[in-house]
């Protein structure tokens, strides 16, 4: 049985959720995880690079020079890939990289990195979010009380402004909508930051009732 701890937003224990390990995904699915993250990097390529092949650079097809007598390399075109400031051989052009993911794949995935981090105690999940005004210390003081001093991503249920104020200037700190966690996103962390609508949200799509991945 795993246990997640839960504290208030001072970040004192408030008690804990338990997790029967039987419904963790932890011996399988690592080739799902590594698959969707790479699927996820390569949407992020923006796939615009472009080169001038010789028949789009500017110029007339006129020969350089006769095509003998004068003891010099035939030549064709001033475009030619061998000339300065001609066009470029098997150069980039734009491209789109994504990669499709099925859902049955997206969801092991989901299942496989979540189960890491509920296995590895690495969730935190606070009572209630909401904070009367934006304050950057007041956000620093929670991290610290919960023990947490690198990559956070804090994912909540509904986006609440006076946290993500209160968090924008910490430096690894990354605020999300649960439902738009990703599994770049619970990998790249080292913890999870959550409320408890937040934390219903993950866990429904953990069991297999929300979005994919």
């Amino acid at each position: 049985m795993s246990n997640i701890k839960v504290f208030d937003i001072k970040g004192s224990p408030a008690g804990e959720i338990k997790v029967d390990d039987k419904i963790l995904v932890l011996d399988k699915g690592e080739q799902a995880v590594h698959d969707v993250i790479v699927a996820t990097m390569a949407a992020k390529r923006l796939g615009a690079a472009s080169t001038l092949r010789k028949g789009e650079v500017a110029g007339s097809n006129k020969k350089p020079w006769k095509q003998k007598g004068t003891g010099r390399a035939r030549a064709g075109l001033r475009q030619s890939p061998v000339w300065r400031g001609g066009g470029v051989a098997f150069g980039p052009h734009p491209r789109d990289y994504t990669q499709k993911i099925n859902k049955k794949v997206a969801k092991l995935a989901f299942k496989r990195a979540f189960s890491e981090k509920i296995a590895n105690d690495q969730i935190r999940v606070i009572n209630s979010m909401e904070m009367v005004a934006p304050k950057t210390k007041t956000f620093v003081s929670l991290l610290k009380n919960l023990g947490i001093a690198r990559k956070v991503l804090v994912a909540l249920g509904k986006l609440d402004q006076n946290v993500i104020r209160s968090a924008r200037n910490i430096p690894g700190v990354e605020i999300s909508r649960a439902d738009d966690v990703n599994i770049y996103q619970l990998i790249n962390h080292s913890a999870i930051v959550t409320d408890k609508s937040g934390y219903e949200v993950m866990m429904n799509r953990f069991a297999g009732k929300g979005k994919a991945g």
